[in-house]
């Protein structure tokens, strides 16, 4: 069967992909970044989808040609820089759905969340359930699943911060830490994709997938803990009101394209529970789900794991870091170390409009890099931009003032930490 799999680099969506890969179908997959995505599934048919555009049937029919059945893993979190929450989750989901409908592709796996409902406490929750409905309108052999929180070998957003958590030092504080919740396994939801692209299987069902224990957001962060290999440490709730603040500053980072998992959405479906009713699914399907101590026990925790989870909480301070530093040089050097910074191109010979140029455009570099590392689409070109100026800088300064090299605390020796700042930063900028 040649099987089309929409969001199909992300958490859900890869393991879909590489699941139906091993059990032989042929495979087209659908995304905005296919450059990456070729080179990690070389195996699948890539093919450009930005659901933010693609929201009426007749601009689908492209993409959807030729295939034989649809899963569709793409979901946004929260509105952002970058996403629409009911653009992408509602209006282009459903015009896929609509668009499968008029051209005979009776087979649409749809991947949704526990909790969806047109009545949800958040845009996402409800713009998940009012496509399901949607869905289960049309005349097709649908299957909507609802995952609750999945965990897999491969961490990004929620999964992500949750190592992220359970790595840190000394006390570990949680918003939500009480909050209640179900995992599935990333292979199990694959596992389910395939067993409904079977022939004879079910269809216009609705399935929860979650394995039934009930789990404390606390309990979980405890067990990654213990399966990184760390010593266990004193879980506690960080108090709401300070709660809000954090997923505010996430929210506003949102605005500049950065995704993070602790946005007010996340917060407000802890609060909610992520919890399902998985029996209808298990006795489907036959066969139990992964529980989290069986989960961790079928990927035990590498060195790169405890690596990526104490990691991932400096990534924020190393852009902000960069951020500032840059941001401050530029500014300084515009107000009160501009009469050093010419006093000592001066003092190289460099004659004084070439001097006041080089120094003005010098100060209005760095504030534009400081600006440029803030937003995500344009965070690695300027931190290549801060190499660069970084490395001009040291080469013009050791021409024409060696003597500064010879200060242990001068702005030449200074120079080496930001470049390997740079470096560090540029390796940990991938988010998934």
């Amino acid at each position: 069967m040649r099987v089309l799999v929409t969001g199909a680099y992300g958490l859900i969506g890869a393991a879909c992909l590489t699941r139906l890969h091993r059990d032989g179908h042929a495979l087209v997959g659908a995304g905005r970044r296919l450059e990456e995505a070729q080179r990690r599934f070389p195996f699948a048919d890539w093919r450009a989808a930005d659901f933010n555009r693609l929201t009426t049937p007749e601009v689908w029919r492209e993409i959807i040609a030729g295939v034989d059945a649809v899963v569709n893993c793409v979901g946004v979190l929260q509105d952002g820089l970058r996403d629409d929450v009911r653009r992408v989750q509602l209006d282009a989901t459903v015009a896929l759905f609509e668009a499968c409908a008029r051209t005979g592709i009776r087979r649409v796996i749809h991947i949704s969340a526990v909790g969806a409902t047109p009545a949800g406490p958040t845009e996402f929750a409800r713009s998940k359930g009012a496509a399901e409905d949607r869905l289960a309108a049309l005349d097709l052999d649908w299957v909507i699943l609802r995952p609750a929180l999945v965990l897999s070998p491969m961490a990004y957003g929620g999964t992500a911060m949750l190592r992220a958590l359970a790595a840190l030092p000394g006390i570990v504080a949680i918003v939500g830490a009480d909050s209640r919740l179900q995992v599935v396994a990333s292979d199990d939801v694959a596992r389910t994709v395939a067993f409904c692209l079977a022939p004879g299987a079910p269809a216009r069902v609705r399935w929860d997938l979650a394995h039934p224990q009930l789990l404390t957001l606390a309990e979980i962060v405890a067990a990654l803990r213990q399966w990184l290999g760390l010593r266990s440490a004193r879980i506690i709730c960080i108090p709401p009101p300070l709660g809000r603040v954090i997923a505010g500053v996430a929210d506003a980072l949102g605005w500049l394209g950065w995704r993070s998992p602790a946005r007010s959405t996340a917060l407000v479906m802890l609060a909610a529970g992520v919890v399902g009713e998985p029996a209808p699914w298990i006795a489907a399907t036959g066969r139990a789900p992964m529980s989290l101590a069986q989960i961790l026990a079928a990927h035990p925790a590498s060195v790169q794991d405890r690596w990526f989870a104490r990691l991932y909480p400096l990534k924020p301070l190393a852009i902000a870091g960069l951020a500032l530093f840059w941001l401050a040089s530029g500014i300084i050097g515009l107000g009160p170390g501009r009469t050093a910074a010419m006093a000592l191109l001066s003092d190289a010979g460099v004659p004084n409009p070439i001097a006041a140029v080089a120094e003005i455009g010098g100060s209005l570099a760095d504030i534009a890099l400081g600006i440029a590392v803030t937003m995500r689409a344009s965070a690695r070109a300027a931190l290549y931009g801060m190499l660069v100026v970084t490395g001009l800088y040291v080469v013009a300064a050791s021409v024409l003032v060696p003597g500064l090299w010879l200060d242990p605390l001068g702005p030449l020796v200074k120079a080496l930490p930001v470049v390997l700042a740079s470096l560090f930063t540029l390796a940990i900028l991938d988010e998934r």
